[in-house]
């Protein structure tokens, strides 16, 4: 089961685990420069609001009724990521699909229910702390960034060839009980000190997801196995994206303010962040998002300027993240 708790989806499985509780969040950052580089995490810039399609029954399109889940609001070009807010080594362990336009975001593949190891086509929480776009190689992915549906520019009409679903999808996959008990038994007996490792809107306007900036960041392997995941119990949750005068529209409610761009951000000596975890095996990235235009890309190739405020910029404060995105003090010089 998926509730709505005020701007957070938070998925239960009573029935499976008192323990098996896990969160998501889509959270508005800036933009990274679509220009080639490679640049550290973007700060998160607080929650996209979500509101239940069920309540704004008669304004959205029939089959926004029929997919149900939520609607979340996007300006045009904005970038987002997906967290799944734990501390690190806590919470019960769930395998999660994440999906845009029906497109896996970790394979490229299109939308398939169950989990699949060769090659994984799912994140492991909270081993997986956030997910800041398409898996394109190994420690490097390329940013979500909203655009409208039908222009060519999203993973969907990239791949597909249609711009028919839009969105973003998810669905979730709780660990066995009994596996959870074993690695909770180890956990105990470390805490004692005993040695033993740790289990590796008629007139909004739908949005997609479409590549955008490089970024660094590893998809880490399922330090479980395929096996350790109850794929009879499931949770699944279809997140519809509109723009801003769609959302205005549909809820009565003005949209988030737009982010600032990067490099205004940067001018103001505000952090970026790196995040370090290098013991942890990392997916390769897929050939099939490797190959998808960015946006810049796209746009220019169509002769249009689809990213306003493009420009390079040269972070000067990065901060390093550690387990569980907390900042690790820098030694410096003595």
């Amino acid at each position: 089961m998926i509730t709505l708790d005020g701007s957070r989806l938070t998925v239960r499985f009573a029935e499976v685990h008192t323990d098996a509780v896990a969160a998501i969040e889509f959270q508005r950052t800036l933009r990274i420069p679509d220009d080639g580089r490679t640049y550290p995490l973007p700060p998160g810039l607080g929650s996209f609001p979500l509101t239940m399609v069920d309540s704004l029954e008669g304004r959205v399109p029939e089959d926004w009724a029929r997919r149900g889940g939520v609607v979340m609001p996007m300006h045009q070009a904005e970038a987002m990521w997906v967290s799944f807010p734990y501390h690190w080594g806590t919470g019960y362990p769930f395998a999660i699909k994440v999906a845009t336009g029906r497109i896996n975001a970790v394979t490229g593949d299109e939308w398939t229910d169950g989990l699949h190891d060769d090659p994984q086509d799912y994140l492991v929480v909270p081993t997986q702390p956030w997910l800041d776009g398409y898996c394109v190689e190994k420690g490097s992915i390329r940013q979500f960034v909203a655009m409208p549906l039908g222009k060519g520019y999203t993973a969907e009409e990239q791949l597909t060839g249609r711009a028919d679903t839009g969105g973003l999808q998810l669905i979730a996959y709780p660990m066995k009980p009994e596996r959870y008990e074993t690695i909770k038994h180890r956990q105990r007996q470390r805490s004692l000190g005993t040695v033993d490792a740790m289990m590796p809107m008629a007139a909004a306007t739908p949005m997609g997801l479409a590549p955008g900036g490089r970024m660094k960041q590893h998809i880490y392997d399922d330090p479980y196995g395929l096996d350790a995941w109850d794929q009879t119990q499931a949770a699944r949750c279809f997140v519809a994206i509109v723009n801003s005068l769609g959302w205005l529209e549909l809820t009565g409610s003005p949209p988030p303010w737009r982010p600032p761009s990067a490099k205004e951000y940067t001018a103001h000596g505000l952090p970026w962040f790196d995040f370090y975890a290098d013991d942890r095996p990392a997916l390769e990235g897929a050939d099939k998002l490797a190959k998808l235009k960015s946006v810049a890309e796209m746009g220019e190739e169509k002769g249009e300027m689809p990213l306003p405020e493009n420009e390079t910029t040269d972070p000067k404060v990065v901060i390093a993240l550690g387990p569980g995105g907390r900042p690790i003090v820098r030694e410096g010089e003595w």
